[in-house]
């Protein structure tokens, strides 16, 4: 990162002496575009152009979003501080995965990919620029990083290991530049399930090896044996071989059927598979449509009516105003790891989801969620969506106006979060885990942040009194309702908000669908 090496005075990073800005501890943020001065030979112009868009676009929003401070921008990376950790890092993967989307459609060598490094430490912060080994600790990780990926120090590790629902994979101490001490450095997988997937790859491939030698040692016994005796040898090829080439001929042509119906059929299916072994194309469509219909979200009607929206407790939730809902039906349960795959199964949502089939999906974008709602309706032919916003606060109060919908102290065996009680954990429990609401809804507040309809806005200045989405204004970033089990007890509220970008997912993001009359 050479610009912002050029910058500072001195290989340590130490400010000009003549004028000593406060120290303060940060995490610092270091991003740098990858093969920058080859990208700017092809294009020049073209390059600053889509670069600065970057910058004003994504980089400095999603700074801002997670409270931290932009410090200088050096026309091929940046640099910004964040009084915490967790804020730093997931401000990364917000950028990283942006980046990811905007990127989909380019060409590879036109692609404007940043890698990024974190680092905890004790930097002198100056108007336009800061310095210190924190500084320089961060830049030498950028360095090393992988472009597109968020490389952090086993500092920040520490304090963001149990707060961030991530992945982490240990590269070990690493010497950088003019560091005394070696780094301990992490890559972050942004998927916490991808450490497991990483290793199961590894584990296979080790099967892979040692199946492909004990092939080899069994080809080598076989020769011995059929040299030992030359006279039999047509004998013993007709004879032992015969068996073992039928049996692996013979077992796999009547496997794929079933295999083959498995993947392409919904977990309900088995009774109609039952009734009919060897069914013709169109009564397996038939039953296919059967069990998408049989695996509907369960469902709540509400009445609708008026209620006060909002809380005076968060500046994002006032002003508090008077809204009016129409009748809907809301999904009893967020939406669960089996709902989600049987979409993903018939190709209509974009990935796999792991977990166990009654947990809440997660890591979920708004933009999977709309896809989710789009399969349901066209599966069933009904009208199903995301609540909007005034919907979701609606049905999770229950007809109460209190703090939280069973009163205003917590309680504990109420809401999957941080400090609920004993079923709080470092996943989320099971969808019905805990008491229903007063209109017999479960996990309003708790297990998965929930994806609403509306376009995110910091306060309600503006916002629709009929219960209808806001939808107008930048869309970039969606509400999310609910609080995680991640989260503390206050983001369990009915009435907290919160916002998130569009198309990024996060491993705590989940949602629960709606029904228009």
């Amino acid at each position: 990162m050479g610009e912002i090496r050029n910058f500072r005075s001195g290989n340590n990073g130490d400010p000009p002496s003549h004028s000593v800005g406060p120290r303060r501890l940060a995490a610092i943020i270091v991003g740098d575009i990858a093969s920058y001065s080859r990208l700017m030979q092809a294009d020049e112009e073209g390059t600053h152009v889509r670069v600065k868009r970057i910058e004003r676009d994504l980089i400095q929003p999603s700074i801002v979003e997670h409270h931290g401070s932009l410090v200088k921008t050096t026309g091929d990376g940046f640099i910004a501080i964040f009084d915490s950790p967790v804020e730093a890092v997931r401000c990364s993967i917000v950028i990283q995965q942006n980046l990811i989307g905007r990127n989909a459609s380019l060409p590879k060598d036109t692609r404007i990919e940043y890698r990024i490094g974190v680092n905890l430490g004790d930097v002198i912060v100056e108007p336009d620029d800061v310095y210190g080994d924190g500084v320089n600790i961060a830049t030498r990780i950028e360095g090393i990083a992988e472009p597109g990926q968020v490389f952090i120090s086993g500092a920040i590790y520490e304090q963001i290991k149990h707060k961030v629902v991530c992945g982490y994979e240990s590269l070990g101490d690493r010497k950088v530049k003019n560091i005394t001490d070696p780094v301990r450095v992490y890559k972050v997988l942004p998927d916490a399930d991808a450490v497991g997937r990483t290793r199961g790859r590894r584990e296979n491939a080790l099967i892979f090896l040692l199946g492909i030698t004990l092939s080899v040692m069994a080809a080598g016994v076989l020769w011995y044996l059929l040299a030992q005796a030359p006279g039999r040898v047509g004998e013993q090829a007709t004879g032992p071989t015969a068996s073992p080439a039928a049996s692996p001929a013979a077992l796999p042509s009547p496997q794929p059927p079933p295999r083959e119906a498995a993947s392409q059929t919904p977990q309900p299916s088995p009774s109609a598979a039952s009734s009919s072994p060897s069914p013709a194309p169109a009564p397996s469509q038939s039953a296919v449509q059967s069990a998408t219909a049989v695996r509907e979200p369960e469902m709540v009607a509400i009445r609708g009516g008026s209620f006060a929206m909002g809380s005076n407790d968060d500046p994002t939730e006032r002003p508090v105003h008077q809204v009016t809902v129409k009748p809907f039906s809301i999904g009893k349960y967020p939406v669960t790891v089996q709902e989600w795959n049987e979409c993903a199964a018939a190709k209509a949502c974009g990935f796999t989801a792991v977990g166990k089939d009654d947990a809440p999906v997660s890591n979920v974008s708004w933009t999977d969620a709309q896809q989710y709602a789009a399969y349901l309706a066209q599966a069933t032919k009904k009208a199903y969506r995301l609540p909007s916003e005034a919907e979701w606060e609606y049905a999770a109060r229950g007809g109460t106006q209190t703090k939280y919908w069973w009163g205003d102290k917590l309680q504990p065996g109420m809401a999957g979060c941080k400090d609920c009680g004993d079923l709080a954990a470092e996943q989320p429990a099971k969808v019905g885990s805990f008491r229903s609401n007063p209109f017999g809804l479960h996990d309003m507040g708790g297990g998965v942040d929930q994806w609403v309809e509306d376009c995110w806005h910091k306060t309600y200045q503006g916002a629709p009194a009929d219960g209808s989405a806001w939808s107008s204004g930048d869309c970039g970033a969606h509400v999310l309702r609910s609080g995680s089990w991640k989260n503390d007890s206050r983001y369990v509220r009915p009435s907290n908000r919160d916002g998130y970008d569009t198309n990024v997912r996060y491993p705590t993001h989940g949602f629960r669908v709606a029904l228009s009359p």
